[in-house]
């Protein structure tokens, strides 16, 4: 198995990042305010105004480090990385896939599936933990959804063209978050519908920044197997946009969610560590994702079960070895791309 190494998080505005023998060292104003080894990082994501020195660059670039990025808001800027890895021709085969509409279909019902699969068990899994203190209207209603959703799988299966998935998919996601509300268990946490571009209340801004976050470790993780983060099958192919990692996070989407719910009603954030900005987007402030990031940290390094490879593996491997099953489909060693189901 692959280790796990670290994603550096830069969000102090000022900062300059050096490289001082075999660590990163942060400075602010010319004093010293942090040192992390190099060789326990695999990724680094920067968040506004924060400098990185030639010399740092370049041994990252030279050794497999990606630097990332982002605005102060958690939107992509750029992303800075070495030659490309990994095989021609097994990019050329996912060329070849993604003109083909019938192999194209044979992935995107995997993708829908897996994620229609996970957003059901997000349902059962709240159902099992609070179902005796819910109302009954309640719990009739989570039980019509994931009945729903085992419903939607059938005729996923039976789904023959690409738009008609997508407009199942749309369906399902329609199911799921009409139920989302009763997930949150803090009277202050409002949620009506899933807004983004921006993102409009509290928790709608959790959603889109930790799935910028998971986006950044799928297309990382593809180009680790030597696939094209930017041709994917499910979503359309635009430049400029990892349609691949796109495709890869589908399935990932309900435990992101569920993550984001845990932040929520574990009180770990509280509606005012949010700010609203002039266009109506809601944004965590500063010091509240510094919280954010050190509970994503510690997700990441929780054990999951992945049942195709028989054994428990952090769960910021998942989208690792995703990539491998999805090199190994389009290589041609397995028949189709098997999804992350979550039990």
């Amino acid at each position: 198995m692959r280790p796990l190494k670290n994603t550096l998080f830069v969000q102090s505005q000022g900062a300059w990042l050096n490289k001082q023998s075999e660590n990163i060292v942060m400075n602010i104003d010319y004093e010293v305010k942090g040192r992390v080894p190099i060789h326990k990082l695999n990724s680094i994501v920067c968040f506004g105004q924060v400098s990185i020195s030639p010399a740092l660059m370049a041994h990252c670039t030279e050794n497999g480090i990606t630097i990332t990025h982002l605005n102060r808001y958690g939107k992509f800027q750029a992303r800075i990385e070495g030659a490309v890895s990994g095989n021609v021709l097994l990019r050329r085969e996912q060329y070849r896939i993604s003109d083909d509409p019938i192999r194209t279909q044979t992935i995107c019902h995997s993708i829908v599936l897996g994620k229609v699969h996970n957003q059901r068990q997000v349902i059962r899994r709240y159902l099992r933990d609070y179902k005796s203190s819910l109302p009954v209207s309640v719990t009739k209603q989570l039980e019509l959804a994931q009945t729903r959703l085992r419903h939607g799988l059938a005729h996923i299966v039976a789904t023959e063209n690409l738009a008609d998935l997508l407009g199942r998919e749309g369906e399902m996601a329609s199911y799921y978050f009409f139920v989302f509300p009763h997930f949150i268990r803090q009277d202050d946490f409002r949620f009506v519908t899933r807004t983004r571009n921006p993102p409009t209340d509290e928790v709608n801004a959790l959603l889109s920044f930790t799935y910028t976050l998971m986006t950044h470790e799928c297309r990382s993780a593809l180009e680790t197997v030597g696939l094209d983060p930017a041709c994917g099958f499910f979503h359309q192919l635009r430049p400029g946009r990892p349609s691949l990692a796109l495709d890869l996070i589908e399935e990932f989407r309900p435990m992101l969610d569920r993550f984001v719910l845990s932040l929520i009603n574990k009180k770990q954030l509280a509606t005012t560590d949010f700010k609203q900005e002039e266009n109506g987007a809601v944004r965590l402030k500063d010091d509240a994702r510094q919280v954010f990031l050190k509970a994503w940290h510690e997700r990441k390094q929780q054990p999951i079960y992945h049942e195709w490879f028989e054994e428990s593996v952090p769960f910021g491997l998942l989208p690792h070895l995703q990539a491998i099953i999805m090199a190994r489909h389009i290589r041609g060693d397995i028949d189709t791309y098997i999804p992350f189901l979550w039990k």
